[in-house]
Order: C-alpha cells, then structure tokens, then sequence
C-alpha cells in the first residue's frame, strides 16, 4: 500500500470546507489583542489565550527587541552545549523565587516541556496516572517515558483511588492533572488529588498553562489557588499565555531539576528559547509581579461575561470557577458548531471550536476566552453577537 494512500481519503476537513464552515488557519493580520484584523476585517478576539493582554505592552515589546540587539536573533544551538544565556538563568532564577520553588528549567515550547519532564521522570518500572481530559502533550510524554499509563475519568477522585491501588509498593508513581483545564476551564480537584498522592506515596504534577497569571495569589496558579504549594511536588507551564511570549518550564525541587536537565531528551537535543522570547517571558513575569490587580482584573471579566451570558440565557459548560476566564458554550452538533463558529466569524467575534475528540459526541462547544484587558463594552457587543447567532442557529 502506498503510505500517502490516507492523506487523499475523503476527510472531516474536507466536507468542512466542502459546506463553507471550515474554522483553522484565518491569517492575524495585527497584533495579538482584545480586538484584531483578521483577513482583512474587524474581529473581537475571544478565541487567544494572551489572558493578561500584555503581548501588546510596551516594555514587554521593548524587552523582546533588546535582547536582539544584545543577543541576536537565535542560539544556534540546546541549553545542554553552546544555547544558555543569561537571560535564561535569569528568568528561570525570577520564576522559582515567583513559585516558591527550588529551581526552574526552561524549554522552547509548553508541549516540549511535557514531553521532557514525563519522559525524563517516568521509567520502564514506574507508573504515571492521567486525567482522562489532560492536555494532549500530557499523553505524548507519557508514550515517549517507558513508564505505565494509567487514566481516570476526569476529575473522578474514586477511579484515581482505583489506579492508586493498582501500583505496585515498589514502583514509583506520578500523578499528572491540568490545574484549569484547557477546554471546560474547571479546575482540577487538588486537595483531594494531594491527598491521595499522600496516602499511598505518589508525587503530584500540575500542568498550569492555564492557571498561571490566572488563579492563585497574585497569579501564581493552581496550587497557590488552594494553599498547596507544599504538596504539589513538579509545576509545569507556560510562556505562551499569561506571559506574552513563547516557551515553557518545569519547577521543583533543585536536585530534581538538576536530574531532568541530565536526562530529558527534549531539553537536550533542542535548540534553547531565542533571546527575544526569554526577555519577553522575564519582563511579562515581572510586571505581573508587581502589578496582581492584572489576574483580578480577568477574574472580574470572567465573573461579568458569564453573568451576561446568563442573563441571555445562553447555556453554559458547568464546573468551572466563576473567575476562570475560558468559558466554554455549548452548541452540541459538530457541523451546528462549525456553522456557529462560522457566522460569528462573520459577524465580527474570533471564538474557537471544541470538536470530538476533545469533547464527547453531541457535547460541542465554542470556547470563548478572555483578556484582563477586554472592556465590558467589548464583551457586550461580543455577547449580543454570540446571543444573535445561536438563536439563529437554534441552539
């Protein structure tokens, strides 16, 4: 059989674009902000994940254009050999003291730090216990360890329980959950999670991509959210939301940092975070240090967007904190929803499609995320938009 045999069946991208309704790849034609050009036209931006606005901010813009007169353009070359710069130690040496952890390792990508962190951690004897609605690099570190999978359903502390028990005494156990998950924006069940990992002697990973600048003191994510900072053993995140930049990070204990750096396959043999994203990322972090009225200011556009929402009666997804900025809206079918998508693109508001198999069959979404830097004018022209075309497409 001929390999490229697949690539010419018939596709859901096809009949997609076949009806008119095919959502990905519309070219940005501006910056990254609460309103952008998009193909020419106007659009409110509900679909990005810049959750505290600053990719726009001067000095962070500013940061990013130094480092390339001082640095240059790229590093040529992985953290392990040639690619460390100051500022790398720099930012990681900001985020730990940040997190109240011993160290910090930096990656290019988010993905690239799941991969390397699971893959570096988990041997062929160990065990690793997923969220069954855990980000999708989550589940790629997990093939590339040698270690055995076990899942949960989500947020299900009795299955957890169950996969606990099945763990062998001599093996190690990690247990790896989103701490805001990406798609329905609920928060992960911590206290009971770390008290599990107590009980029967696993370690406790939370993936904060999305809890980062988002919940906890002053942005410091999910654990902080819950007073656990003690109990969670390895924070994973990202530069590429709160942060305004690109790349990633794993913070933990310094020995265990230090492990990772000498084992993780992903962190060794890729190239390291250019100038420009480090001094980005560091700048966005120490703004957001000294100013935590940026993750009240989206919590308090969380809270006043759901409640408009509400008031048009518009359903939707439960679980979730009030101040959790993604909000998820159900529109069930997929081609209703990519129809939805579709005319509110049209209509001048950027919302992205949650698809099986991110969501279950019948259970579709638009996912609509939010910016501390979006106006509450902004988000009633944007609800009124959203409210119009449901009713138009009978949901």
């Amino acid at each position: 059989m001929d390999l490229f045999e697949k690539c010419f069946r018939p596709s859901a991208a096809d009949e997609a674009r076949a009806r008119g309704v095919y959502p990905y790849f519309h070219a940005l034609e501006s910056r990254q902000d609460t309103e952008v050009i998009m193909e020419g036209k106007r659009r409110i931006m509900l679909g990005s994940n810049n959750y505290l606005g600053l990719t726009t901010n001067p000095e962070v813009i500013e940061a990013g254009i130094e480092a390339y007169k001082t640095y240059g353009s790229g590093c040529s070359g992985s953290r392990f050999l040639n690619g460390t710069l100051s500022l790398h130690l720099e930012l990681e040496a900001e985020l730990a003291k940040f997190l109240g952890k011993g160290a910090v390792m930096t990656f290019s990508t988010g993905f690239q730090s799941n991969l390397g962190i699971i893959s570096a951690l988990v041997g062929k004897n160990d065990y690793v216990i997923m969220d069954r609605e855990n980000h999708a690099s989550l589940y790629d570190g997990c093939k590339l360890s040698y270690g055995t999978m076990l899942r949960y359903r989500h947020n299900n502390m009795e299955e957890l329980e169950k996969c606990l028990q099945r763990v062998p005494e001599t093996a190690g156990c990690l247990i790896v959950t989103d701490g805001v998950f990406s798609m329905g924006g609920d928060i992960a069940k911590l206290p009971e999670i770390c008290a599990l990992a107590e009980k029967y002697g696993a370690r406790v990973m939370v993936d904060d991509a999305h809890g980062l600048g988002v919940i906890g003191k002053g942005g410091r994510g999910t654990a902080s959210y819950f007073g656990l900072e003690d109990k969670v053993d390895i924070y994973m995140g990202t530069f590429s939301k709160s942060l305004a930049s690109l790349g990633g990070y794993m913070a933990a204990d310094a020995r265990v940092i230090d492990y990772a750096k000498h084992c993780s396959r992903p962190f060794i043999f890729s190239a390291s975070m250019t100038p420009a994203s480090a001094a980005a990322a560091l700048t966005a972090l120490k703004i957001l240090e000294r100013d935590p009225s940026l993750p009240e200011k989206l919590q308090e556009n969380a809270r006043y967007m759901r409640q408009r929402l509400r008031d048009k009666e518009i359903k939707m997804r439960s679980g979730g904190g009030e101040q959790i900025p993604i909000i998820p809206i159900y529109t069930y079918e997929m081609f209703r929803t990519l129809q939805v998508t579709t005319e509110l693109y049209d209509k001048g508001v950027y919302v992205n499609s949650s698809l099986p198999p991110a969501v279950g069959p019948n259970e579709c979404l638009i996912r609509t995320s939010l910016m501390a830097t979006h106006t509450h004018e902004l988000i009633d022209e944007a609800v009124d938009i959203i409210a119009e075309v449901l009713k138009e497409q009978g949901v």
